[in-house]
């Protein structure tokens, strides 16, 4: 091998000197090669030092890493680079490294995390038009953990932000940081309302219709305070029948429980309602009346219907009076007594049918007796000597002792009960739990015995106010 040692090798004319051809290789003994500055052909720095800090490249420069190579050291986990294109379609997914503003002001919005993720992966989403209290953001899952949990991560407080790092497939992606702005829940705010008889119980606030009005809503609120309405909507009881007539059914039963209200709703009970500000007109049911051209073989009359927003309850059916054979009852909202000296056929319930259902049929007779109207949780009865109406719904919408029956135990108050058959006087209640008279007054219960009036309905709306 041949050896050249010289002290210093000067360009023969020029600055730049060649060492080599095209492909050669040369090497360094001990692969110690110093410089203060490694300069690319334009002259510009590729790294630089002066004392102990290197720069990598000049300004203006791009630095990246070639397309499969990896980095360490440089404090990229729990960083990310933010995309400032706003996303507004769903669903979409994310690549590592990268944080995403999400709009939801035109409804929900899904946002996947990266597929098949290894430990360091990180995204990032934040809530960019401070919507997502009201049309929440999820970050979808995609085959991995969050949090320990195989669920999807749902953003529902306005102005919020969150990072996630993948970790390992026990915890999957674990969030390091969130935020929000101001950094607080939004203030809670209260629905607001006028129309009928207005009362207050704890941080509720109850507003009883006894007869049309119109339920005005002032101000909605918003989900931290109140924006849903509990309600009670029961429709007239229908009147019983003459002459060993059944009894008359109760009117339609419809009540829908709203989360911020404390009371105690029946079994029977849906979802509460969303309210926006405007008026709502309210009608409350009329009784059933007594039969037409009495004494006679004749039927009592359905009750009136009551409606809130949505909400529209049946009016009970009438009992059946007594002919040769009898004569059935009435369909509503639950269905009247089939008349004395029978077979005579019960009024069906739940007519219209609605969901959970408002009512239940009358019972069907067969002897001298009418049979009872049907209630609120029960269908009527047919039974020698006097059949029983069907039991009413009992609620804590309205705990004022002005309203409804009261209950056998506790502080419930029940409302349209079936009125009791002709002879059917034993049962107690006053159109609450199954009336052997008329139907007790804003109730909804059905005429009992013979010959009697329905109870008129009632609409009752409570809501969180403060």
């Amino acid at each position: 091998m041949s050896e050249v040692k010289v002290n210093k090798i000067s360009p023969r004319s020029g600055t730049d000197v060649t060492l080599g051809d095209s492909g050669d290789t040369f090497t360094v003994a001990g692969n110690d090669i110093r410089s203060d500055a490694y300069k690319a052909s334009d002259g510009g720095n590729l790294v630089s030092q002066s004392g102990t800090t290197i720069t990598l490249g000049a300004s203006g420069d791009t630095i990246s890493l070639a397309s499969g190579a990896s980095q360490s050291g440089f404090g990229r986990t729990g960083t990310v680079n933010w995309n400032t294109t706003v996303i507004t379609s769903t669903p979409t997914t994310g690549v590592n490294g990268v944080g995403y503003f999400i709009d939801s002001s035109g409804g929900a919005k899904t946002i996947n995390l990266p597929a098949s993720p290894t430990a360091g992966d990180i995204m990032a989403v934040s809530d960019y038009a401070q919507t997502s209290i009201t049309n929440n953001i999820t970050i979808g899952r995609n085959g991995s953990n969050i949090q320990g949990d195989a669920s999807d991560l749902v953003l529902a407080r306005n102005g919020v932000a969150f990072t996630l790092v993948y970790v390992d497939a026990t915890k999957g992606w674990v969030v390091t940081d969130t935020g929000a702005e101001l950094d607080k829940e939004p203030d809670p705010e209260f629905i607001t309302a006028t129309g009928g008889t207005i009362t207050t119980c704890g941080n509720d606030k109850i507003h009883t219709f006894t007869g049309p009005g119109t339920f005005t809503v002032c101000s909605v609120g918003n989900p931290a305070g109140s924006s849903t309405v509990s309600y009670m909507v029961i429709a007239g009881g229908g009147g019983s029948g003459d002459y060993f007539g059944g009894g008359g059914g109760a009117g339609g039963f419809r009540e829908g429980k709203a989360t911020t209200c404390s009371h105690t709703a029946s079994p029977l009970a849906a979802s509460g309602l969303p309210v926006s500000a405007q008026g709502y007109p309210i009608t409350v049911g009329a009784a059933g009346a007594l039969p037409a051209g009495r004494p006679g073989p004749n039927t009592g009359g359905t009750g009136g219907p009551s409606t809130f927003s949505s909400i529209t309850s049946a009016g009970g059916g009438g009992g059946g009076g007594n002919s040769s054979g009898g004569r059935d009852g009435i369909d509503g909202g639950s269905g009247g007594g089939g008349g004395g000296t029978g077979p005579s056929g019960s009024g069906a319930g739940n007519v219209p049918s609605v969901s959970p259902p408002q009512g239940n049929p009358g019972g069907t007779s067969g002897n001298c007796s009418g049979a009872g109207g049907g209630g609120a949780t029960l269908a009527g009865a047919n039974t020698p000597g006097g059949a029983p109406g069907g039991a009413g719904a009992g609620t804590g919408i309205n705990p004022s002792p002005s309203y409804g029956t009261p209950g056998p135990s506790g502080p419930l108050r029940y409302f349209a009960g079936g009125g009791s058959g002709n002879g059917g006087g034993a049962v107690p209640g006053g159109g609450g739990l199954g009336s052997p008279g008329n139907g007790q007054t804003n109730t909804g219960g059905g005429g009992g015995n013979e010959n009697k009036l329905g109870g008129s309905g009632i609409v009752i709306i409570r809501y969180k106010f403060q």
